[in-house]
C-alpha cells in the first residue's frame, strides 16, 4: 500500500466513521434529533431516513465503494444539515456548523480524489490504467 493509498483510506474510515456515529446517535438517542427537527417544522420521522442514510453513506465510503458520488452526497447532506447548527447566540451551536462545512470541504477532496467510475460502473479501489489496444 502506498502512502497516497493509505492516507486515502484513513481520511475516509475518519471521515466515514463520523457518520457511523451519527447513524448509532440517532439509534440511542432519536428524542434529540426529533427536538432538533421540530424545531425546524420537519417531520420527527425523517430522523429514521437520517440514520440509515448515515450508516449506508458512512460504510460506503469507509470501503471506497463510489466513492465520488458517495462523498458528493455526503459533502450536500453536511452542507444542508449545517444550517440546523446556525444559532449565531450560541458558540458552541455556531462551532458545529463551521465544523460541518470542513468537514463538507474534505468530502470534497474525497470526492476530487476518487478514480472515474468507468462505463457508469463505480468501483473501488486504485486507479488502474486501460491497456493500448
Amino acid at each position: 500500500m502506498t502512502t497516497s493509498e493509505f492516507t486515502d483510506l484513513a481520511g475516509r474510515v475518519l471521515l466515514g466513521s463520523l457518520f457511523l456515529a451519527g447513524a448509532v446517535q440517532k439509534w440511542v438517542d432519536p428524542l434529540q434529533v426529533e427536538g432538533l427537527l421540530a424545531g425546524w417544522s420537519l417531520p420527527a420521522a425523517l430522523v429514521w431516513p437520517a440514520l440509515v442514510f448515515n450508516a449506508v453513506a458512512g460504510a460506503l465510503l469507509i470501503a471506497g465503494i463510489a466513492r465520488r458520488p458517495v462523498a458528493l452526497t455526503l459533502a450536500a447532506y453536511t452542507a444542508l444539515t449545517s444550517f440546523f447548527h446556525l444559532v449565531p447566540g450560541d458558540g458552541w451551536q455556531m462551532s458545529i456548523f463551521v465544523k460541518n462545512w470542513a468537514i463538507a470541504g474534505g468530502l470534497l477532496v474525497v470526492a476530487g480524489h476518487a478514480p472515474p467510475a468507468r462505463g457508469g460502473d463505480t468501483v473501488r479501489g486504485p486507479e488502474r490504467e486501460t491497456p493500448p489496444r
